[in-house]
C-alpha cells in the first residue's frame, strides 16, 4: 500500500506492514544499514544471524540470532512512518540472513555475504538510474533491474554498489522508488547512496537511505524541506566522502570543501585511497559540461581536492561516459599523458574524474562542443569534428547502458567502464574504457607487506612417552603414618596460538580404591617441576600431603601455567609425587586417577 503512496488506517497496537526494505552501507566492512517503510509506528527491530544457523528458514534462538532496535519516525511524504537500524559486529566472511518488524509480522528474509575485512576488493559504480526519465518506469526499472543482474553476475564477489545519483526522475513519487528498489540486489549488497539533483527535492531520499557520519547542517542542504548531507564511511583501505552537490550556492561550496579537509585530516591515515563521490560532474562530456554551476565548481573543487591528496572522483548527472587525465589544481597534471591511456602514474596532486553513464537506458545526452575560453578542446585531439574537453581523456555515449568497476588493489586502483547492454561497438560485459591509475607514494619507496590472518594454532597436552601406570610401590610405615612417592609420566604442553593467551594445566586426584576400600586422594600431594623450558611455562606451587591439614590433590592444583604473552612454543611439565596416609588404612592395593585439564 505505501508502493502507491497511500496508507490504510492502522490502529496503534496493529503490527506494522513494512514495504521499500534497502540494505545501505555503514560506517565501516562491519556494519550494514537497513531502511524501511512502515504502516505503524510499533516497535521495530531487525533480526540477524548467520545464515548456516537458520533451520527451514527460522531464525535460531536468542544466543545467536543479533537484535538491532529500529528508529521509526513519520514518513513526511506519503504518510506513515519510515524505520532504520544499523547492523553492528559483523564477522568477515560470513554468509548473513536479516528480516525487519516484529513478531508476527516480519519482512521476508534476505541475505548478505560478507567478505575479507583487509585487502583487496571491488566495487561497482552507477550512473544515475533516474527511474521515469523516459517517461515509461516500467521500461526505466526493467533495465535499472538489467543492469544490476549483468553486474552482479559479472562480479558476484564485488562488496559495495556505489550511487551516482537520480535515483528516480521526481523526488518523492513512491512507484518510481518502488521501481529503482524492485532488484534484489539492494537487499544484498550494500548501496552507497548518492543524492541527485531529481531526488533533492522532498524527503523521500533521506526516507530511504540512512546513510552513516552524516553532516545535515544547513550548508548542505537546499532547502529545509529537501532532502541533503554530506557523509563518509571508511571500507577497508578507502575512505569514501559523499557529498550533496545540489547545495553549492551562497557559501556552500566552501562548506564542502571545509568538510572534505576535516573529515582527511581526521580519517585519511586509516585509509590508502581517498574517493570522493557527488552528483554534480565537473569534467563531463555532455550538455552539462558548460552548465554554470559546472563553471563554478570547475573554480571551487580541484585545488583543494589535489592538495589533499584525493586518488578519483565519482560523479553522474550528464548520462554519458568520461575519464579525465590526472588533473592537478584544475589543470592537465602531466602534458604528456595520452589519451585513452591504460595506466597513469599519478604524482603529486593528480586525481582522476569519472562520469558515469546511465545505468538504466532512461536517459541519455549526447556528447557536446568545448567551448573555447571555458571548458575548452583538448589539443592532443585531431579529428575532425567534435573535439574531447581539455580534462578528459576518454569520452563515450553509445547510447547503451553501462556501469563501472573499480578495483581497489595495493598497489593501484582500476577503473572500468563496462557494458550492461549491447551495442554496435561490443558485447554486453565488453569494455568501453580502462585505466589502471598507479598511486603517488612521494619523494621515497614505500614498502608494503601483506600479513595474512595468523592461523589459530594449537593449545594442548599429551604424556610424552608411553602411558605407563604409575607405580608407587609398596608404601613404608613410619610412626602413625604410611609413606609413598613417585614421578607422574611427564606432560608435554603446545601452544602457537599467536595470541599468547594465559593458559594452565592443573591436575586432580580422585579418592584410591581397591574394591570397595577407599581412602581419600587428600593425602597425595606433589611438586611440579618444568623440565624443559618454553611456552612461558612456570612450574605450579608444591602441594602438601593432606595427612596433617590441607586438601591435597583431592582439589584441582596447578601443575604448570604461563602468563598472557607468553611465548610460543613446547614445554615439558612433571611432579614428584608424595603419598602419606594413616596406618588406620586398610591392608589392599589401591589405584587413584589423575585427571589433567588444560585451561585458558
Amino acid at each position: 500500500m505505501l508502493g502507491t503512496g497511500l496508507v490504510s488506517a492502522a490502529n496503534a497496537d496493529d503490527p506494522a506492514t513494512l514495504s521499500g526494505v534497502v540494505l545501505t552501507v555503514g560506517s565501516s566492512e562491519s556494519q550494514r544499514v537497513v531502511s524501511w517503510y512502515a504502516s505503524a509506528n510499533t516497535s521495530q527491530v531487525v533480526e540477524v544471524a548467520p545464515t548456516s544457523t537458520l533451520v527451514a528458514g527460522e531464525f535460531p534462538d536468542d544466543s545467536v540470532t543479533m537484535t538491532f532496535p529500529a528508529t521509526v519516525a513519520a514518513n513526511l511524504v506519503n504518510g506513515g512512518f519510515n524505520g532504520h537500524a544499523t547492523i553492528d559486529g559483523l564477522q568477515e566472511d560470513t554468509a548473513y540472513s536479516y528480516r525487519a518488524g516484529v513478531e508476527g509480522a516480519w519482512s521476508p528474509t534476505y541475505s548478505f555475504k560478507t567478505q575479507d575485512f583487509e585487502g583487496d576488493f571491488d566495487f561497482l559504480f552507477f550512473g544515475d538510474p533516474q527511474i521515469g526519465a523516459s517517461g515509461n518506469v516500467a521500461n526505466d526499472g526493467a533495465g535499472w533491474a538489467d543492469t544490476l543482474n549483468v553486474a552482479s553476475a559479472a562480479n558476484p564477489n564485488a562488496e559495495l554498489l556505489v550511487s551516482g545519483g537520480d535515483q528516480v526522475e521526481t523526488a518523492n513519487t513512491e512507484s518510481q522508488w518502488d521501481a529503482f528498489l524492485a532488484p534484489a540486489q539492494l537487499r544484498q549488497y550494500p548501496w552507497a547512496a548518492t543524492i541527485g539533483n531529481h531526488d533533492v527535492g522532498g524527503k523521500a531520499y533521506e526516507q530511504h537511505f540512512w546513510t552513516p557520519n552524516t553532516d545535515r547542517s544547513a550548508p548542505f542542504y537546499t532547502g529545509s524541506s529537501n532532502s541533503g548531507g554530506d557523509y563518509w564511511y571508511i571500507y577497508k583501505d578507502v575512505l569514501f566522502i559523499d557529498l550533496n552537490s545540489n547545495a553549492y550556492a551562497s557559501g556552500s561550496d566552501a562548506a564542502h570543501l571545509q568538510y572534505v579537509t576535516d573529515v582527511i585530516n581526521a580519517h585519511g591515515a586509516a585509509a590508502k585511497y581517498t574517493v570522493l563521490v557527488y552528483h554534480h560532474a565537473i569534467y563531463s562530456p555532455a550538455s552539462h559540461a558548460n552548465d554554470s554551476d559546472a563553471k563554478v565548481r570547475r573554480q571551487d573543487f580541484p585545488t583543494t581536492f589535489s592538495n589533499l591528496g584525493v586518488d578519483l572522483v565519482l560523479q553522474g548527472h550528464d548520462h554519458a561516459y568520461s575519464r579525465s587525465y590526472l588533473i592537478k589544481n584544475g589543470q592537465k597534471a602531466n602534458p604528456d599523458e595520452q589519451p585513452g591511456a591504460a595506466e597513469v602514474e599519478q604524482g603529486p596532486g593528480g586525481v582522476v574524474y569519472v562520469t558515469g553513464n546511465s545505468a538504466s537506458g532512461s536517459k541519455y545526452y549526447a556528447l557536446t562542443n568545448p567551448v573555447a575560453g571555458e571548458f575548452g578542446p583538448d589539443p592532443l585531439d585531431n579529428s575532425a569534428g567534435r573535439k574531447r574537453h581539455y580534462a578528459n581523456s576518454v569520452e563515450s555515449q553509445e547510447n547503451k547502458r553501462s556501469y563501472v568497476k573499480v578495483e581497489v588493489r595495493h598497489d593501484r586502483l582500476v577503473v572500468e567502464d563496462i557494458r550492461s547492454e549491447v551495442s554496435p561497438n561490443g558485447a554486453v560485459g565488453s569494455t568501453i574504457d580502462k585505466v589502471a591509475i598507479r598511486p603517488y607514494h612521494g619523494e621515497g619507496q614505500s614498502i608494503q607487506v601483506d600479513v595474512p590472518q595468523a592461523g589459530p594454532g594449537e593449545f594442548g597436552w599429551e604424556i610424552d612417552g608411553d602411558n605407563s601406570l604409575v607405580d608407587l610401590g609398596e608404601a613404608a610405615e613410619g610412626t602413625g603414618f604410611f609413606l609413598a612417592s613417585g614421578d607422574i609420566n611427564p606432560i608435554t604442553v603446545t601452544d602457537t596460538r599467536t595470541s599468547g593467551a594465559a593458559w594452565a594445566v592443573n591436575g586432580q586426584v580422585t579418592d584410591f580404591q581397591d574394591g570397595d576400600k577407599t581412602f581419600s586422594s587428600k593425602y597425595l600431594g606433589w611438586q611440579p617441576h618444568v623440565f624443559a623450558e618454553g611456552a612461558g611455562a612456570a612450574a605450579g606451587d608444591p602441594v602438601e600431603s593432606g595427612f596433617n591439614n590441607g586438601t591435597g590433590l583431592s582439589v584441582s592444583r596447578t601443575l604448570g601455567s604461563a602468563a598472557a604473552g607468553h611465548s610460543l612454543g613446547d614445554t615439558e611439565l612433571g611432579a614428584d609425587l608424595n603419598l602419606k596416609f594413616p596406618t588406620s588404612i586398610d591392608k589392599g592395593n589401591y589405584r587413584s586417577t589423575l585427571t589433567i585439564t588444560a585451561v585458558s
